[in-house]
């Protein structure tokens, strides 16, 4: 008996996987340093005996999308919640954006090498992908951006600032033409701010400006408010973009527990901030550590750092990853991605971690 076929155009996609291996030391994915503060799993242990379990969560996460547009001093008109849309991680906030923009006989522009899932999520949704480039530098050329823009017509848009894997951070003058040039077609501009908290400026500012803007800036809680296992993201748009994506989402996708998740980790925003102003100082010590021992290495936004070993070490970026793997460090290969040969991504980690890190790196560059 035959098996069914999936679709002609996922059957040579592969899943999009980071490696999970049992080490000493794990610095590939990204992840906040450590667990939330004590009182934060006391609150959500709290919050959860007041929860009706026997009944279906609030459809519309008004308290937690209230919250979070006044998080972001979203506050204007009769209903902040109204700019606000939450998911289920910032990858189905993403998927709901293409679902509802994007598909079949319609093109989604990424600027590569940029966050993998972008165009994955693309291809799943059935439109058609087109990759940009980007400079020596990995920063958007907006010539070479508009270019794009005007020839492809894309129906969306990506922007990743800071950008994953390269940390790099869009200048507010890049958005704002990018942002001009998606208008001209009809075009939605999607700023993925996955690690938004760690950088000088925020896309988040230009959405106060105006509310007919096609402007989406994506958010996720997994990263400075360590809560990757709660699997919550959120977008801030207009009230008019946000009321489409409610028809595409399934219903009562968010359950209580997570609302009440996310609406107890807003208690915590100095804890949140302090978090923060360290992995940014860790990531300087990082950086310097890598200059040090001659890498090249990218200025980062994010919670995270992009280098290339030294060539004239003779190890390339393969030999480096497993050596710093036998060493029970694990950092994120990207030696043998286009645009990215030779190089790592090294997640800022606790400041013993990073010790770690950077001890083991000295030991593999001198063997």
């Amino acid at each position: 008996m035959a098996r069914p076929r999936i679709r002609d155009d996922l059957a040579a996609l592969e899943g999009y996987h980071s490696p999970q291996v049992d080490v000493d030391v794990r610095l590939n994915t990204n992840e906040a340093p450590a667990a939330p503060p004590a009182g934060y799993a006391q609150a959500v242990a709290d919050a959860a005996t007041s929860i009706d379990w026997h009944r279906y969560p609030d459809r519309g996460a008004v308290a937690l999308r209230t919250a979070i547009a006044g998080l972001h001093g979203l506050t204007s008109g009769d209903d902040p919640a109204a700019r606000v849309f939450c998911a289920n991680g910032s990858n189905e906030v993403l998927q709901t954006v293409l679902l509802t923009f994007a598909g079949p006989g319609r093109t989604v522009l990424t600027f590569e090498p940029t966050y993998a899932l972008h165009g994955h999520i693309a291809r799943l949704t059935g439109a058609t992908t087109v990759e940009g480039g980007r400079t020596d530098e990995f920063a958007i050329d907006v010539d070479h951006a508009r270019a794009m823009i005007a020839e492809h017509r894309p129906a969306v848009t990506f922007v990743c600032s800071p950008n994953n894997p390269t940390g790099i951070v869009e200048p507010t003058d890049t958005i704002t033409a990018m942002l001009d040039a998606v208008q001209a077609v009809d075009g939605l501009l999607v700023v993925d701010e996955a690690y938004g908290q760690f950088s000088p400026w925020s896309a988040t500012e230009l959405l106060a400006a105006s509310d007919e803007l096609p402007l989406v800036v994506s958010r996720t809680y997994s990263k400075t408010w360590a809560m990757a296992g709660a699997r919550l993201g959120y977008l801030l748009a207009a009230p008019w973009l946000v009321a489409e994506l409610d028809k595409v989402v399934l219903p009562y996708h968010l359950d209580s527990l997570k609302q009440a998740a996310g609406l107890a980790a807003l208690d915590f925003l100095d804890d949140m901030e302090q978090r923060v102003a360290s992995i940014v100082e860790e990531r300087g010590r990082i950086e310097t550590a890598l200059d040090d021992l001659a890498c090249t290495v990218w200025p980062s936004g994010a919670n995270f750092v992009l280098f290339r070993p030294p060539a004239e070490r003779g190890l390339d970026g393969d030999a480096v990853w497993q050596g710093l793997l036998d060493r029970s460090v694990l950092v994120r290969n990207t030696a043998s991605l286009e645009h990215l040969d030779g190089c790592l991504r090294v997640t800022v980690g606790t400041p013993e971690d990073n010790t770690v890190f950077l001890t083991a790196l000295r030991e593999v560059l001198e063997s």
